[in-house]
């Protein structure tokens, strides 16, 4: 699987790890890692380690991750970025929007 998800022990944070291209390929998978989640996490954490390539319709769904975690009052983490994700986020401002890392 491309898209995998992993809770705390407390079962407050969810994990979403994104292995390979993370373009609209992964629409679904990704939707379906938060959105089928029972009760909602507190936080997330999607974690970007094994990721090649962001696209445009990556940045989307982060976004729509965002709106359904809560909007501004969402707790999400975009974490071990290389340094060309970090440009890309920082570039579609990003950083404002999520604790990237």
């Amino acid at each position: 699987m491309a898209v995998e998800t992993d809770f705390s022990p407390d079962e407050k944070q969810l994990t979403i790890k994104v292995k390979g291209r993370f373009d609209f390929g992964k629409h679904q998978e990704f939707r379906d890692a938060y959105e089928r989640q029972h009760p909602a996490p507190d936080s997330v954490v999607v974690d970007l380690k094994d990721a090649t390539y962001l696209d445009s319709s990556a940045l989307g769904m982060l976004l729509l991750l965002r709106d359904h975690a809560g909007g501004d009052h969402s707790d999400i983490k975009v974490i071990n970025t290389s340094s060309d994700v970090r440009k890309i986020l920082a570039i579609s401002n990003f950083e404002k929007l999520f604790d990237v890392s």
